[in-house]
């Protein structure tokens, strides 16, 4: 693992989205609301002004608090999970200007409407609390997940998942105001509940976001046995603060789930130009891979082109090979298969895919 000097840290969110809930409106000014263009229902009962201020996207947060230091918690206990359900025609819609609002912020106005309209005390988790400890998701949740006592009642929210499993005083946080799980509780709990692409993506941003690796272990050490262990025993094996993108931890993870050795990231190469850092690659095979997004050079000057032009060559110079990893190589296994012939034949001889990753 690697630190890209300069590499910016996931922050918490400092500010939830300002919602206004049906119960504090009158019904005829959200219907003329909703024709007009200037607010969008976001869930139940829940409406976001079109054109918000995001104070959440720059806006560094304080350090989060432990609960226990503010306020006691009752014990609660995770039911589980998947994505719910869809949206209405009036959810997410774009305005008059075509600008629609992004899915980040359509889930954050989410958790900041369930958090008023819950009366029970309950702890954001799983993916509600990664978005609120800032950590990027590899999909946005269509729902929101707490922790809570009791179970839901027949009328519950399904756009809320309401897991019943214990939480101490201790492993609880203040972000934005809300209760929400450790970013420690957090990691553990996305690399059982999702999918591993996705919970390597939350693993690999909670520790840069400085969850402590040794708490981390030994939450895994003591879930022995538990549904999903093997699968978060295999995704907390594999992360690495030194991802700096999704798309860096998604093609990490193509690579380790079909058996290739695992790869540094942020490898610093000495060059004509200096020291340049590549996304991840192996150093002992003189292989770096580096992912192209599609905005990558959307809207730079031709001068910022031209020196990632350099960049590359100095790698090159420097007896790199380099492999530009675009979105279409992470779909099944196209990815490894441009690198497998790049790797020594004894590499390629001993490649297992890892079933725990799959």
């Amino acid at each position: 693992m690697g630190r890209r000097p300069g590499a910016r840290r996931p922050v918490p969110v400092a500010q939830l989205p300002a919602v206004h809930l049906a119960s504090d409106v009158p019904r005829a000014v959200v219907a003329a609301r909703l024709r007009a263009g200037t607010w969008t229902k976001v869930g139940h009962g829940t409406y976001l002004p079109v054109e918000c201020d995001a104070p959440w996207r720059s806006t560094p947060a304080a350090p989060a608090r432990t609960l226990a230091a503010d306020q006691g918690t009752a014990p609660v206990r995770p039911r589980s999970q998947q994505d719910g359900p869809r949206f209405s025609r009036h959810q997410v819609q774009a305005d008059a200007g075509g600008a629609a609002l992004d899915r980040r912020t359509v889930a954050l106005a989410q958790i900041a409407g369930t958090a008023r309209r819950l009366r029970a005390p309950v702890v954001f988790s799983h993916v509600s609390a990664a978005l609120l400890w800032g950590l990027p998701l590899w999909r946005t949740p269509r729902q929101v997940h707490v922790l809570q006592q009791s179970t839901a009642s027949a009328r519950s929210d399904a756009a809320v998942v309401r897991h019943t499993t214990l939480v101490d005083d201790e492993d609880v946080r203040l972000v934005a105001g809300l209760r929400v799980t450790s970013l420690e509780r957090t990691l553990v709990d996305c690399a059982a509940l999702l999918e591993p692409i996705a919970g390597l993506v939350v693993a690999d941003a909670a520790l840069a976001a400085g969850a402590d690796p040794g708490d981390v272990d030994r939450r895994v050490h003591a879930a022995r046995g538990a549904r999903h262990a093997v699968r978060m025993r295999a995704v907390v094996a594999h992360a690495d603060a030194g991802a700096e993108s999704p798309y860096e931890s998604a093609s990490r993870f193509v690579v380790l789930r079909d058996g290739l050795p695992r790869p540094q990231t942020q490898v610093r190469v000495e060059t004509r130009l200096g020291a340049v850092w590549s996304d991840w690659g192996w150093e002992e095979f003189s292989l770096l891979a580096e992912y192209d997004g599609r905005t990558k050079y959307a809207g730079i000057e031709q001068s910022a082109f031209m020196a990632e032009k350099r960049r590359h060559d100095a790698l090159l110079e420097a007896g790199q090979r380099v492999v530009r990893v675009v979105a279409d190589d992470l779909r099944g296994s196209e990815l490894t298969a441009r690198l497998l012939p790049l790797l020594p034949r004894s590499v390629q001889r001993a490649r297992r895919p890892r079933p725990d990753l799959h």
